[in-house]
């Protein structure tokens, strides 16, 4: 039986699933501590909502509502776009290389989390969907979880509902708070396909057809791209679909208003030039908070730079515990109650290990004018890949053989060059690169200076990289000592014979 049942019956409440009577739907919390909801989407281009100005008509009603009842952030941005450090990234409000969590690994330290943190506080923890990739620690047992196959392959929302339901009876009965971590399997690929669900999974409650959707503007426009992107259109309806009937049940729970909700995405859409990737449409996350009496309704902060390590630290203030110390985030909280803060002027991202193959690590710094990259694996023949491609690279390698700027774009995508730089309000789909224009050299040196301040900070193993990038030798002597090991991995037993094989390898261009 799963343990999440035992749980479910110590507190005395039935496995079949529990409704709610027109008197509770009324009743007030009348809990001092706010309740914490975190739903999330995945792989969800920000700017495919249309509250944050996406120009597909009707397909976000739940989401367009739940932005007239909260506050938007503009400026809100992932950490790491890749779906398990990201969650790291959420739940430890450190910087991978702080939490240990550099890609698809779990914490080996003895670090706090925010599902402990609230647990301790006497909060009820539970979670819906992609529960590996959000659980840090391997021994960490939620209260309550249930996860891809139950869910229908995270992409039903009649199924979210009804554990929803289950889980606010459940933290009712045993008059506790709770933390809650509800996860849409929704827009990641595989993209849906109009008659075609993944088994268990729903028909979203409306599609889109090629000629409905835009292109983004860091992609060609191609039949075959807008083909595919018409199924990520339909998958984005359905998370909103999900999203719905997650606050239907909040709404029927009586919790609702004693309920801190966030609403984002874990990182950007999965095509070329966005997942997996630290350029603006890579971390640019749809944050979304409502907090009743707390955020004033309809609010938008288009100033202020939020970011993933900050999630862990403003769940702390918000349900009045004390900071740990030691986080890299700082709590928005007197963003949320309209006050101002400062430090809210930059974000830096970053990417280390994708899902598979050697490292790739990347380092950003974004201002509201600026982005700078800094590619430390670019060495101009490793080749860079991942599992996000699929019709849309298909169809740019196609349309390369005749078209000299799709070409030339894929080759910037597979080799990049170790340093980029955008200017991001006149270009936010990162098609320009400035590294080499001599006018922007002060913004450029300026910003070199905030990313190997950032580094020093916080401790960053790939600082003696960078700040010997311009010597091949000592770089490359640099680069293998901090990315020689995936961290959480063993180390193979060598040979006496063998010989120590280095991951970067060639020529620094």
């Amino acid at each position: 039986m799963n343990t999440r049942r035992h749980f479910l019956r110590s507190l005395g409440v039935g496995l079949t699933l529990l409704t709610f009577p027109a008197s509770l739907r009324s009743e007030k919390s009348k809990q001092a501590k706010p309740n914490i909801l975190l739903f999330t989407a995945d792989d969800l281009h920000c700017n495919s909502l249309e509250c944050f100005g996406g120009k597909v008509q009707g397909l976000t009603p739940n989401l367009n509502h739940f932005a007239s009842e909260g506050m938007r952030f503009k400026r809100a941005h992932v950490t790491v776009a890749i779906c398990a450090p990201s969650r790291g990234v959420l739940a430890s409000g450190l910087y991978g290389h702080n939490s240990g969590m550099m890609g698809f690994m779990k914490t080996e330290k003895n670090i706090p989390t925010v599902m402990e943190a609230t647990r301790k506080t006497g909060y009820l923890t539970g979670i819906l969907g992609k529960v590996s990739h959000s659980t840090p620690k391997e021994d960490y047992q939620w209260d309550f979880e249930h996860d891809y196959r139950e869910l229908g392959a995270g992409r039903n929302p009649e199924k979210y509902y009804n554990y929803c339901k289950e889980f606010f009876e459940t933290c009712r009965q045993a008059n506790k708070p709770f933390y809650f971590m509800v996860n849409s399997h929704d827009p990641h690929r595989p993209f849906h396909i109009p008659g075609k669900p993944l088994k268990g999974a729903s028909e979203p409650t409306r599609t889109y057809s090629p000629e409905d959707i835009t292109v983004p503007v860091f992609l060609p426009d191609l039949p075959d791209v807008r083909k595919e992107l018409s199924y990520y259109y339909n998958s984005v309806r359905r998370c909103d679909d999900t999203f719905g009937k997650t606050m239907q049940a909040l709404k029927e729970s009586s919790f609702a208003d004693n309920t801190l909700v966030m609403f984002l995405s874990d990182n950007g859409l999965a095509v070329p030039f966005a997942k997996a990737n630290v350029y603006l449409n890579s971390t640019l996350t749809p944050w979304i908070v409502r907090w009743p009496k707390i955020v004033k309704p309809d609010s938008i902060d288009t100033e202020n730079f939020i970011s993933g390590i900050d999630f862990f630290p403003t769940v702390l203030e918000a349900i009045g515990q004390p900071n740990p110390g030691g986080l890299d985030g700082t709590s928005f909280i007197p963003l949320l109650k309209g006050q101002k803060q400062q430090g809210r002027d930059k974000v830096f991202t970053q990417i280390d290990w994708k899902i598979g193959g050697r490292a790739t690590p990347m380092r950003c710094i974004q201002t509201a004018q600026f982005g700078y990259i800094y590619n430390a694996w670019s060495n101009g023949e490793f080749a860079y890949r991942n599992n996000n491609e699929g019709m849309t690279m298909n169809a740019m390698n196609e349309a390369a053989k005749t078209d000299s700027d799709v070409a030339e774009r894929i080759n910037m995508y597979r080799y990049r060059v170790p340093e980029e730089l955008y200017e991001l309000e006149k270009d936010p789909g990162c098609l320009h690169n400035l590294i080499d224009n001599p006018s922007n050299n002060n913004v450029l040196n300026e910003m070199r200076k905030e990313l190997q301040g950032w580094m020093e900070k916080t401790n960053d193993p790939l600082l003696e990289a960078y700040l010997k990038r311009e010597s091949t030798d000592e770089f490359e002597a640099a680069y293998n000592k901090a990315f020689a090991t995936k961290p959480g991995k063993k180390r193979a037993k060598k040979k006496k014979t063998s010989k120590t094989q280095p991951l970067f390898q060639g020529n620094i261009k």
